[in-house]
């Protein structure tokens, strides 16, 4: 595995990402590595080599990077989403690998378009630095201007725009709990700044009701385990809620010893939705299960510190036969957060977020 040209290698790294029976030092080391080596030189992050890149995972890996002290590496990236942002503030929902460079996918998915608010506090919060920060906002603005556009009678978000411009009027739950999280980033951002955007606010406030409490208004993905678990980790549930939603369709979805199930009625275990539930679990006060979760999937680790993306337990088999940046980006973030990286802490615990403005029951 090869690093770009002109990218250090890591040689160490922080304490925050090792963690017994996932990461040990060596390990953290090459899974960081195997990031960097797919990055491009303009600063993409595809899901493989010679893979497509959507925005969403672009910038879940760009953030395993700040957690792992690569905030070089993760500044291009974003530089990424600059250079390729839709004058409208979107993104397009897949890009061509390296090349053949392009698009590969002309619709538009308003989770991916969000999400750059997530990363870009998330880098802020890592870095401190403030000229990012300044260069940044008007990207994350256009993003969430944009996304909050299309938001549904009763709160939730449009989650697509077909390839013909014409947006959807049906919502995903995964989809809107993720923007609600990203929302919640930018209006943190733009406290920051001192720079209010009452519209956020009351879309907040709109999205925040709808992905707690009404699941009707959204399309039935049931069988997906990222429905289960995305209100607790988008922050609309915490608490009692939380914990009751964890452990209503718990034996659904988990495959002791193995993982988390992408769909339920699938013999199929991922890395992505087990990092991302032990995640959940994490910000719910459940940390000792989300470590048993992680050390679960070890058995996805490959010799080079890549995951696979997952495994069919009936077939005893890897599929599909790829090692995603951002499977791996999931598991660093989910160690970064049980491990106490301050940047990580914030953002997945959510805690400090602003909440945006209260909806009424009626909404």
């Amino acid at each position: 595995m090869t690093i770009p040209e002109g990218v250090a290698a890591p040689r160490t790294a922080p304490q925050t990402l090792l963690l017994p029976g996932v990461l040990d030092a060596e390990q953290a080391v090459a899974t960081v590595r195997s990031i960097l080596a797919e990055q491009r030189p303009d600063g993409a992050i595809p899901w493989f080599t010679g893979g497509h890149l959507d925005p969403w995972d672009h910038t879940e890996a760009a953030m395993a990077l700040d957690a792992a002290g690569e905030h070089a590496a993760a500044d291009r990236a974003y530089q990424w989403l600059t250079d390729h942002q839709n004058p409208d503030g979107s993104w397009f929902a897949g890009y061509y690998g390296e090349g053949a460079p392009g698009v590969s996918n002309r619709a538009i998915e308003t989770n991916f378009c969000a999400y750059v608010a997530v990363g870009v506090w998330h880098h802020h919060l890592a870095t401190g630095d403030e000229e990012f920060l300044e260069r940044m906002w008007p990207v994350v603005r256009r993003a969430l201007d944009f996304t909050v556009g299309l938001q549904l009678p009763g709160g939730p978000i449009a989650w697509r725009l077909d390839e013909d411009g014409q947006a959807v009027d049906e919502a995903l739950l995964t989809g809107s709990a993720s923007i609600l999280h990203a929302l919640r980033c930018g209006l943190a951002i733009a406290d920051y700044r001192e720079e209010p955007q009452p519209d956020w606010e009351l879309a907040t406030g709109r999205l925040q009701h709808a992905v707690a409490a009404h699941p009707e208004r959204f399309l039935d993905k049931g069988r997906y385990s990222m429905d289960w678990y995305y209100p607790v980790l988008g922050s609309a549930l915490r608490g009692p809620a939380a914990l009751a939603r964890i452990e209503a369709d718990w034996a659904r979805f988990v495959v002791p010893g193995l993982g988390v199930r992408c769909v339920s009625d699938r013999p199929w275990v991922t890395g992505g939705e087990s990092a991302e539930l032990a995640l959940a679990l994490w910000a719910v006060g459940e940390s000792d299960r989300a470590v048993e979760i992680l050390r679960w999937i070890q058995h996805l680790r490959h010799q080079d510190g890549s995951y696979w993306t997952g495994y069919v337990f009936e077939d005893d088999a890897i599929w599909p036969e790829e090692q995603t940046t951002w499977t791996a980006g999931a598991l660093l973030l989910a160690v970064a957060a049980l491990g106490g990286d301050p940047a990580t802490v914030a953002v997945f615990g959510a805690a400090d977020l602003p909440d945006g403005l209260a909806a009424e029951a009626c909404c």
